[in-house]
């Protein structure tokens, strides 16, 4: 080992490697928590945690194939923590039961006390029992984790930071534990080189192909400042005496992004009640909204360097832009490469919810490329990578953890199919509260279902029943103020194409339509000058526009928000008609949120929907049993 050391650049040697311990100021052996019997005690506490049980576990080939297979058996539920309609479901054994509060929970010492502190300084009570302290041991089986009942921080009265904390802790936990170990094995590497021994055994398999282990997708830059800014907060004060460009970061991604402890609220509050937004679009866009970043934190004994260089860096906080704009230079450019995700052992996406408004395929394409062989060696020391890496498993060893407020198709797609961890799963599963009570207004909703045979003929059936069923009647009117509203961008070119074939007189609003033609066109609908208008979701997502002069709402495709319906639905206000027509089939089960909450009485959707039409709320139309 020793042999190979002297060519791989481990201490000793003239080159050194970007994953190793030994540069100027990194922690070393004698750094960690326990500085009385640094090296027992942190042996021992390492061979304890999940950490190192997770990370030194040997899968057999039959366990490789059955995780190829994609079938996941969920056995066991557990409730959720101050939450009565959600419980957690998980495959594998029920770990939850056997974890004891009152221990640090697998946490570096320091680290523990340091969160504890900064619980207790909050106003914090009964941390043992906390969420957040329930959360991390979710995140510390290092299972993958599906959370689509998180409360998002810009809905007023309802921001949630245990969830936050959790996972920054998890992180904190898993990078310094890293940098402990490599620090630990590279001192003993020199006392044997310099003795001239030799040292072999699976414990000083330390490294991967390179250094940065943790992978953090989020939307905005104005939610990075903020992930940031608290994954400081709760690192323990020894390892950060020194913040290298923090003022830049400052700059960068917190210019105008989210609020300051010492901002005052009562200006704030003054400007939200100026704007006609709601105040969640004001919480969520009032800050920093680019989404094309990528930033490298370094963590280097007692100090932290954010704009590290990738290769170098312990986390890397991105957007899914971001990545992909790497991706596709590394893809055009033979000297450029991306080997810095190749070993990725924790992805966290959070504000999934955001995402899926922007591009979620963005996101399927980063995970994609991760956990790959490097295309160079980039200073590594080969003879202590983990075996794992060498044989390609590393996707099997990889926990994501995916959050976001609500569950969607695309989420669960990714969650299942590209979240391979041997370790197994956990998910929560939610009965929704549902929105019909937020619509405000006397309105009549039509509830209209069309049949499809399979999930990939959904949207030509949808269009075939709109093409058929719904637009004669549109043409056949003389009515205008007929508003359709379509969640996504494909349908809205495709009825855009299909109005223009049959020469209708319409308007689009759309999240690429240009704000002189959004204009132009809310004034001819608003004058009757244009008998239809186009509205996607996303556009509202992002401008939130109160239309005026709507007759007639139809509901091409119901929105991924289930907030969205009761906004979309309450602009009839002052319209003479009030009419909502909405087009679901039987695959719109995660969309038809209004409905959710009717499952612990196990009442159908058909029976549902036809109590309702007696007691005259609903009138159903094409309503068929399957």
């Amino acid at each position: 080992m020793i042999n190979g050391a002297k060519e791989s650049g481990v201490p000793g040697s003239t080159e050194k490697s970007e994953d190793s311990g030994s540069d100027d100021g990194e922690i070393g052996a004698s750094d960690s928590d326990e500085e009385h019997d640094s090296r027992t005690n942190v042996e021992s506490i390492t061979s304890r945690s999940t950490f190192s049980s997770h990370l030194e576990y040997k899968l057999s080939q039959g366990e490789v194939d059955n995780l190829f297979k994609r079938k996941w058996n969920y056995k066991w539920e557990v409730p959720a923590l101050r939450a009565p309609n959600c419980k957690w479901r998980g495959t594998g054994d029920c770990f939850l039961k056997d974890i004891d509060m009152n221990e640090m929970c697998g946490l570096k010492p320091r680290l523990y006390k340091h969160w504890v502190d900064v619980y207790q300084g909050s106003g914090g009570t009964d941390f043992q029992s906390s969420e957040q302290r329930f959360f991390f041991s979710i995140c510390n089986s290092y299972r993958d984790v599906l959370h689509h009942n998180k409360k998002p921080f810009y809905l007023k009265g309802q921001e949630d930071s245990s969830i936050l904390d959790a996972y920054v802790l998890h992180t904190l936990n898993h990078v310094l534990r890293t940098r402990d170990l490599i620090s630990k094995n590279d001192a003993k590497v020199a006392d044997a080189q310099g003795q001239g021994g030799i040292l072999n055994g699976d414990g000083f398999l330390d490294h991967g192909f390179t250094r940065p282990k943790v992978l953090i997708l989020l939307p905005l830059a104005s939610i990075a400042f903020w992930v940031v800014k608290r994954l400081i907060q709760l690192t323990p004060s020894k390892h950060k005496v020194n913040i290298e460009h923090m003022d830049r970061f400052t700059e960068e991604f917190g210019s105008g992004g989210v609020e300051s402890e010492e901002e005052d609220e009562d200006v704030e509050n003054s400007k939200r009640k100026k704007s006609s937004k709601p105040s969640d679009f004001q919480s969520l866009f009032g800050g920093n909204n680019n989404d094309h970043f990528m930033i490298g934190i370094k963590y280097m004994g007692r100090k932290i360097k954010l704009y590290a260089d990738f290769y170098s860096s312990d986390i890397i906080v991105a957007s899914p832009l971001g990545l992909i704009t790497k991706i596709g230079a590394a893809e055009v450019e033979k000297e450029k490469d991306i080997d810095y995700l190749s070993s990725i052992e924790v992805l966290i996406i959070d504000h999934a919810d955001v995402i899926l408004m922007q591009n979620w395929s963005h996101v399927n394409t980063v995970v994609e490329q991760l956990n790959r062989l490097p295309v160079k060696q980039h200073g590594t020391d080969i003879m202590r990578i983990r075996p794992w890496y060498l044989d390609g498993q590393a996707q099997f060893y990889r926990q994501t953890i995916i959050l976001g407020s609500h569950l969607n198709p695309d989420v669960n797609s990714l969650f299942n199919r590209h979240c391979l961890n041997y370790e197994g799963k956990v998910k929560l599963v939610c009965l929704y509260k549902g929105v019909l009570p937020k619509v405000l207004i006397p309105v009549r909703q039509i509830y209209e279902r069309f049949e499809a045979d399979s999930i990939a003929d959904v949207d030509d059936a949808r269009f075939q029943y709109f093409c058929k069923k719904v637009f004669p009647k549109i043409k056949d009117s003389i009515q205008g103020g007929i508003m359709l509203c379509i969640s996504s961008y494909f349908e809205f070119v495709r009825l855009r194409n299909f109005l223009k074939s049959q020469e209708a007189s319409f308007c689009l609003l759309g999240e690429y339509t240009k704000q002189s033609d959004i204009s132009r066109g809310r004034v001819w609908f608003f004058q009757g000058q244009r008998k239809i208008m186009l509205y996607t979701e996303r556009a509202h997502f992002y401008h939130r526009y109160k239309i005026r002069a709507i007759q007639k709402l139809i509901i091409y495709s119901l929105p991924e928000r289930k907030e969205f319906y009761p906004e979309i639905v309450n602009m009839l206000e002052g319209s003479q008609n009030m009419s909502c027509t909405v087009l679901f089939s039987r695959f719109d089960q995660f969309r038809v949120r209004s409905f959710r909450a009717c499952n612990e009485m196990k009442v159908s959707l058909e029976n549902f929907l036809f109590l309702f039409s007696l007691i005259g709320f609903f009138r159903i139309d094409k309503v068929h049993r399957d």
